[in-house]
């Protein structure tokens, strides 16, 4: 195990940022100052770790583990409160240095891809040719995957999204929510999803503790869906946006990935979607990454949407949102749903970003559109505690840069597929 955890730090180390993360750590015993008096906090023990890893790793680990280990933050103050008493007790602490970047960015929601496969392949997600799969020994396995979240939400990660590939289609999510659905401190699960299963499974995912759904739709012909998706299965989606409304979920999200002369003549029917329904109907700009064949001229921008659905509503108003969310909101007066508007690559919402992901097998990326990533799936099969696990994601958040690179730098970058992104 020794010589496992020397290598993977020998790769960090070679890092300056993770040098400095370690020196400041150092040196400060666990105070940060950055003008904002962040506290580093810790909840290694490394006996304990070992003990709920043989736990969850159990053939009815769900069974066993009634209940998440409840960290004690160590400071150089002494114990702190764990993650449920900073979110709702008398003295709230300052939120995590290790998810806290160095533009003062405070990283509260993570992303887990728990699978790269897929029942549907996208144009703007999968090669036309496929991509090669990661062996399943090299996937995160279930306990990996709540190891991993419980850790982030000790740490201040208060929403988890889970996403894939096609996240439906792997066996053990029920099991995942519900672990998830344990940790103190995290108040939203959610899943992206392209529809296919939803309708059947949905009432057992609503019990397991799922709260929000995002369902992938890029079209309202069947015939076109299939072009796009290169399968069958549009009125299975459709089946699932109707039961997801049924079951209460309010609102339901549809992600539409926008292309030019593929589905940038159906904006105004999707709008029309919300008339009735509680749906968040949001139009997303074509993005860059490796297969899909991006190009400018494909891509349609936000405010060339927001015109064209101008034209037929005049009247359409802008929603007030949150800092950190991703989406321009906009809602038809009248109609029961809104529409949003992803603009990653014509107006970047970069200086608000408070995302992380986790791919598929295990690494951290800390930008979507990045290249670099750290494996945190290598460092836990060494046996590292969770003080070493969180110096590694301290440094990763740290490396994090100001801004992506720009939609035609991006388009010229070594990135992975989408679909081995994981959103």
């Amino acid at each position: 195990m020794a010589n496992c955890m020397n290598r993977s730090f020998a790769v960090l180390n070679r890092h300056p940022s993770f040098r400095r993360f370690r020196r400041v750590f150092a040196q400060s015993g666990g105070i940060g100052s950055g003008g904002g008096g962040f506290r580093t906090y810790s909840s290694a023990n490394h006996s304990k770790n070992e003990a709920q890893e043989s736990t969850l790793t159990s053939p009815n680990f769900s069974a066993q583990l009634s209940s998440p280990r409840k960290a004690t933050r160590t400071t150089a103050h002494g114990a702190q409160p764990g993650p449920e008493d900073r979110l709702t007790g008398d003295h709230v602490l300052p939120f995590s240095a290790f998810l806290t970047d160095s533009f003062g960015r405070r990283h509260n929601y993570l992303r887990i891809s728990l699978t790269e496969k897929c029942n549907l392949r996208c144009q703007y997600c999968m090669p036309e040719n496929g991509v090669k799969l990661t062996p399943r020994s090299q996937l995160l396995s279930t306990s990996e995957v709540v190891t991993i979240a419980r850790l982030f939400v000790q740490e201040g990660v208060d929403k988890i999204r889970l996403t894939g590939g096609e996240p439906l289609i792997r066996p053990d999510l029920l099991d995942i929510i519900i672990e998830l659905r344990k940790l103190d401190g995290l108040k939203t699960i959610a899943v992206t999803t392209n529809g296919i299963n939803l309708a059947k499974l949905l009432p057992r995912l609503k019990e397991a503790g799922l709260d929000l759904i995002n369902i992938s739709l890029d079209t309202l012909a069947p015939a076109k869906f299939e072009f796009i998706t290169r399968r069958k299965g549009f009125h299975r989606v459709m089946e699932g946006i109707d039961r997801a409304v049924e079951l209460g979920y309010s609102p339901v999200k549809v992600n539409c990935v926008v292309m030019r002369g593929f589905n940038e003549d159906e904006l105004l029917d999707f709008v029309r979607l919300t008339e009735k329904k509680p749906l968040e109907v949001r139009f997303i700009e074509y993005m860059p990454f490796d297969g899909n064949k991006w190009n400018f001229k494909k891509m349609v921008s936000y405010q060339e949407m927001l015109d064209r659905i101008k034209q037929q509503w005049p009247n359409l108003e802008r929603l007030q949102t949150g800092h950190a969310n991703t989406a321009k909101m906009f809602k038809v007066p009248g109609f029961e749903g809104h529409l949003g508007f992803i603009s990653s690559m014509s107006d970047h919402f970069c200086g608000s970003c408070n995302r992380l992901r986790i791919t598929a097998d295990g690494n951290l990326k800390v930008c979507l559109f990045g290249n670099s990533e750290f494996s945190l799936r290598d460092i836990l099969r060494c046996g590292a505690s969770d003080e070493e696990l969180l110096q590694v994601i301290g440094a990763a958040v740290g490396r994090k840069k100001k801004e992506h690179a720009g939609m035609f730098s991006i388009s010229q970058m070594k990135n992975r597929p989408m679909i081995l992104i994981g959103g």
